[in-house]
């Protein structure tokens, strides 16, 4: 009886995969590690075919954990990283690495687009302001630097996408996909062609746009033979990584929120009505109806392993944590700016760099790692500041991804936050929701809220209140050294 589904996510640092039935139960899961790329500051891209390698190891890792069989699996769903940009040829070979979402490569392309655009009034049709994110000019650089790879190319797509056409045959987009790039009307539910042709790109690069429990394709035999599924198998349109992420973790009403504590950081706060902010993005809901407007910090745990890899190699994250937590708020004095991949959401700024803002010779290693963590939370503070200028308020917090195994990191966030965080007991993440998504897509469930039998609360960081009034003081710091210093980053 096929009674279980298969959620894949297609990460920065890693392909994961879960098992799950129709219980609430998670069976197994697995993965498979993912290279991040940086040929050239600024540059973030990997390998599309890497990923496409790593599924048959995490299928046949669940399949072996869980003791099940392939056969039992009633449909597949893919969530990954959006907007990615990935280029094939007629023959749906991959051209050319991925560009990630935070590369920051095409600065002067973002300047072309707005020189040629009414900024607001793309925002108004699109819901995507032109930032390092959007894909039109990541799509000319490449016109511009590329030429050979842009002339061969025939299918653009993303991340989960690209997955879900290696698994099916299929070219599909799936809608958050489409509305991340900025190259699709919000209201016309259509692509741009102006935008299209300013991104120097042809309507038929792109596939078919599908809602994320859509069902678009069944699994190949080729793909079947090659990854240990079995032919036929359904596989639905998928989801945007942290949407999916979003979903599983709860987010499902107005003022519900969550925060990622991951290689980047993301912030998300789920919205009944569309509504649309230049320094934030807009996705929809996997919940029809629904919104979930959110920031993205191009870099937070990857400053942590950064920091951690290139001088204190010998500690243990653990260790870093206890030096750190010994030091009080504030660092004595010591601030980060975390924007060591240019900054996405909520200043837009794929210039500004990384800066560690009060540096003596008292400060040793401790004190800069207990800044990393502050500065990361301070940018999770800067999002609910425009979200609390937008009228909107956190009525329900909670905390996912591998910095929640930190009890200094969940702390800190906590404190600057000023809101008890909810740790979710074993959270899979991105895998569980897109496993969810496709179980929709094919009717093994009659309503979303049936979400809530896989997710069981595990502890809860209350806020020191007192720790929070100090970071609101140092937060004002923290926003004049960035607007002070934003001329001068270019010039670097």
């Amino acid at each position: 009886m096929k009674s279980l589904l298969l959620g894949i996510d297609i990460g920065t640092t890693a392909t994961k995969a879960i098992l799950c039935d129709l219980e609430g139960r998670i069976l197994s899961e697995a993965e498979a590690p993912a290279t991040l790329q940086a040929p050239h500051p600024a540059w973030a891209e990997e390998d599309p075919e890497e990923w496409w390698q790593n599924v048959p190891q995490v299928v046949h890792g669940c399949l072996r954990a869980s003791g099940h069989k392939a056969d039992e699996i009633a449909a597949v769903g893919v969530s990954g990283m959006v907007p990615t940009l990935i280029l094939l040829d007629e023959a749906g070979k991959v051209l050319r690495p991925s560009i990630q979402q935070n590369d920051a490569r095409s600065h002067l392309e973002i300047e072309h687009f707005k020189s040629h655009l009414d900024e607001a009034d793309v925002l108004r049709r699109t819901g995507s302001a032109i930032t390092q994110q959007s894909i039109g000019p990541k799509l000319l650089w490449l016109r511009r630097h590329e030429p050979e790879a842009m002339k061969r190319a025939r299918h653009l797509m993303g991340s989960y996408d690209f997955i879900v056409h290696r698994l099916t045959g299929a070219f599909s987009i799936e809608r958050n996909w489409a509305l991340e790039s900025g190259l699709f009307d919000l209201y016309r539910q259509d692509w741009d062609d102006g935008l299209l042709s300013l991104a120097t790109i042809e309507r038929s690069w792109l596939g078919q746009v599908h809602w994320s429990a859509e069902v678009v394709g069944e699994v190949t035999a080729s793909a079947a033979e090659f990854t240990g599924l079995v032919a036929g198998t359904p596989v639905v349109a998928g989801s945007a990584d942290h949407i999916a992420s979003a979903f599983s973790a709860g987010l499902k009403v107005q003022g519900d929120l969550l925060v990622k504590l991951g290689g980047a950081g993301d912030i998300l706060y789920c919205l009944e009505t569309l509504t649309v902010d230049p320094r934030l993005f807009l996705d929809y809901h996997v919940i029809p109806g629904k919104f979930l407007i959110n920031g993205c910090m191009a870099a937070s745990g990857s400053i942590i392993k950064w920091f951690r890899n290139e001088f204190a190699p010998t500690a243990s994250y653990a260790e870093l944590d206890a030096e750190a937590e010994a030091i009080a708020p504030g660092a004595e004095g010591l601030i980060l700016l975390p924007y060591f991949l240019g900054e996405k959401t909520p200043i837009f700024d794929p210039q500004a760099r990384g800066l560690f803002l009060g540096l003596t010779l008292t400060h040793r290693r401790a004190h800069l790692y207990r800044a990393i963590l502050e500065g990361i939370s301070f940018g999770f503070y800067h999002h609910l500041q425009v979200l609390s200028e937008r009228g909107f308020t956190a009525d329900h917090a909670r905390v996912t991804n591998g910095g929640a195994r930190s009890r200094l990191w969940k702390q800190i966030t906590a404190d600057v936050l000023g809101l008890p965080l909810e740790q979710i007991a074993h959270h899979p993440g991105s895998s569980l929701g897109a496993a969810f998504v496709a179980g929709m897509g094919i009717g093994a469930f009659q309503d979303w809220s049936e979400i809530e039998r896989y997710i069981t609360i595990e502890a809860i960081t209350e806020p020191n209140l007192h720790h929070h009034s100090r970071y609101q003081q140092l937060f004002n710091l923290y926003r004049q050294a960035y607007e002070r210093l934003k001329d001068i980053f270019p010039q670097l």
